[in-house]
């Protein structure tokens, strides 16, 4: 087992990353304020991990409480919502219950969001079980529900006591959410980690054939990238906005479509070779980057052409991402493999030209 830690004075937390921590009771129960837990989970993950959980709990003496939501992106919303209120209400939940959070990153937003407001805050343990919440959701205290006008924009930072990432669980993974993770993992070899680029480049092969060292690598670089951005913008005022790499036209397709259409990380796949194009339509990276970005991002069977919206279309869905500023839509963009930045400026000859219908499907 591996443990990092998200530094945040005294709201740190660890994460542990191995294989079989679902049966380490200890770490979950030295984290609880009282012996009593709310498992959130949802239909799919509950039938695979959630029985042996709550077993291994109650027999360390902890009283559990189950909550199965419905699958899928597009229950993010209130209604999924106040059915954790629902159920903790009326089972009488106090503030030293602690929300844990067991499956991937909607169960993790849905859960956090729920601790974060639930008598006004109580703690939450993460157990994501896909790849993308191991490397990406779980960390950084990030919960939200999506609006049909925008993408996780009713939400509020809330940190976890605790992220426990099981790599085993990722065993169970569908291919498709396999992929969608890695387009997390490869995203911080753009922004920042030119060497785990070249990595992932090198072992991709072996992550798409769920070699549990590749994996368990590509997990804890991914979370010690996150959580050294974390630690010095805990709030998203300045480096943190870099992770969003892909995701100001990434969630543009999947408001666009309708949430759930696309997976987060195919739509944020998408995104990224669209930053990439503008990028080199600004003249900061050439054809040779543009077309590594492409090509791995291929190589892990995620899209790398987008649908066409319609360019107002476009423009409208960006308009409601969370970095827009002073009316101003803020993209991430590279300067070269290893090197994202913030830009305010973009000209909007060149978002059309990226954006055509012929330069989207190129």
């Amino acid at each position: 087992m591996i443990a990092l830690e998200v530094g945040l004075g005294d709201r740190s937390y660890p994460i542990y990353i191995g294989t079989g921590l679902l049966a380490e009771t200890t770490l979950i129960t030295k984290h609880l304020a009282q012996p009593r837990v709310a498992i959130v989970t949802n239909e799919t993950i509950a039938p695979l991990y959630l029985d042996g959980l709550t077993k291994t709990l109650e027999a360390a003496g902890v009283r559990v409480l189950p909550i199965v939501l419905p699958d899928g992106e597009s229950h993010k919303v209130w209604d999924t919502l106040n059915i954790v209120f629902d159920r903790m209400l009326t089972a009488r939940c106090e503030r030293k219950t602690t929300v844990v959070a067991l499956g991937g990153g909607v169960v993790g937003d849905l859960a956090g969001f729920a601790a974060a407001t639930y008598q006004r805050g109580v703690p939450f343990i993460q157990i994501p079980t896909t790849l993308l919440a191991q490397v990406d959701s779980s960390v950084g205290g990030k919960t939200a529900i999506n609006h049909p006008l925008g993408k996780n924009m009713i939400g509020a930072f809330h940190q976890p006591v605790a992220v426990i990432a099981d790599t085993d669980t990722l065993r169970t993974l569908p291919d498709r959410e396999l992929s969608a993770g890695l387009a997390e993992v490869i995203k911080y070899g753009i922004i920042g980690d030119a060497p785990f680029f070249d990595w992932l480049e090198a072992n991709l092969d072996r992550l798409l054939a769920r070699d549990p060292e590749a994996l368990a690598y590509a997990v804890r670089r991914s979370c010690e990238n996150k959580a050294h951005v974390v630690a010095i913008d805990e709030r998203e005022t300045g480096p943190r906005a870099l992770l969003n790499l892909g995701h100001t036209f990434g969630h543009a397709i999947e408001a666009g479509l309708g949430f759930g259409q696309w997976l987060h990380g195919e739509a944020v796949a998408a995104g990224m070779v669209l930053a990439a194009r503008t990028s080199r339509a600004l003249g900061h990276i050439g054809d040779a980057e543009v077309q590594r970005i492409e090509r791995i991002l291929a190589r892990a069977r995620l899209p790398v052409s987008a649908p066409d919206l319609g360019f107002e279309r476009w423009l409208e869905l960006m308009g409601h991402d969370k970095k827009v500023e002073a009316g101003t839509t803020r993209f991430i963009l590279v300067r070269r493999i290893g090197e994202a930045y913030i830009d305010a400026s973009v000209p909007r000859a060149v978002l059309e030209r990226v954006l055509a219908p012929d330069a989207v499907h190129a």
